[in-house]
């Protein structure tokens, strides 16, 4: 199977990195990426639309028909950000892209990008942590094929990534410490591909992708028979 994908957040860390795995990924045959500013990237494999406003995507939903899956890694930070804003970034804009998505492609497979902590119960004390379950929950009522809602922790960012925050530089130089202290919780943004591709493919018995389970996917990702 050759996969038709959309993804979303490509100008920033993990979804570069996402974008970086499906290039030179056998499995993926075309890239819709869909941002507010270019990305940088010229491949074949690529098409991408610009547009400003990912609370309305009615203006492009044509050009959005026809695709397999979507690699959502668009997101924001909660740091500094009140909950209403927060809520209106997050939850609000995910789920009104994803309504579009959805009415066009009823046999799309939908990866969020959501977080290691995440609250499902949408009643604990972290607001970011209960805006995403929220969304997470509320995503699974959506009719597509399926929706997996990827958590990881700490990414390690592929070589030559653009969108690479100097914290991350640091920490990275130490990734393979951190990796065998704590292989819960530490992993790679080419796993993350990986796994997204997977399940794209397979599909997967949990809609919740934990750190061990994006591990397990990239190990098992077709690219590498």
């Amino acid at each position: 199977m050759k996969l038709k994908v959309i993804i979303t957040g490509a100008t920033g860390m993990v979804g570069e990195g996402v974008l970086q795995e499906c290039l030179v990924n056998p499995a993926v045959e075309k890239i819709l990426l869909i941002n507010r500013r270019p990305s940088g990237y010229l491949h074949p494999k690529i098409e991408e639309i610009l547009h400003s406003n990912f609370n309305d995507i009615a203006p492009i939903a044509d050009q959005v028909k026809g695709y397999d899956a979507c690699y959502f890694c668009l997101g924001v930070s909660s740091i500094g950000m009140k909950e209403p804003d927060y809520y209106a970034a997050t939850y609000t804009l995910t789920l009104n892209f994803a309504r579009v998505l959805a009415g066009r492609n009823p046999q799309m497979t939908f990866c969020y990008v959501s977080g290691a902590g995440t609250d499902s119960t949408e009643k604990g004390r972290q607001m970011w942590a209960r805006v995403k379950g929220k969304t997470e929950n509320d995503l699974m009522k959506l009719p597509f094929k399926a929706v997996y809602h990827f958590r990881p922790a700490f990414m390690k960012p592929t070589k030559g990534a653009r969108n690479v925050k100097g914290f991350y530089k640091v920490i990275t130089a130490l990734y393979p410490l951190f990796r065998v202290l704590n292989a819960n919780y530490f992993l790679t943004l080419e796993e993350v591909g990986k796994a997204m591709i997977q399940v794209s493919v397979t599909g997967y018995p949990a809609p919740v992708i934990e750190v061990k389970d994006i591990v397990r996917l990239a190990k098992s990702n077709i690219s590498t028979k």
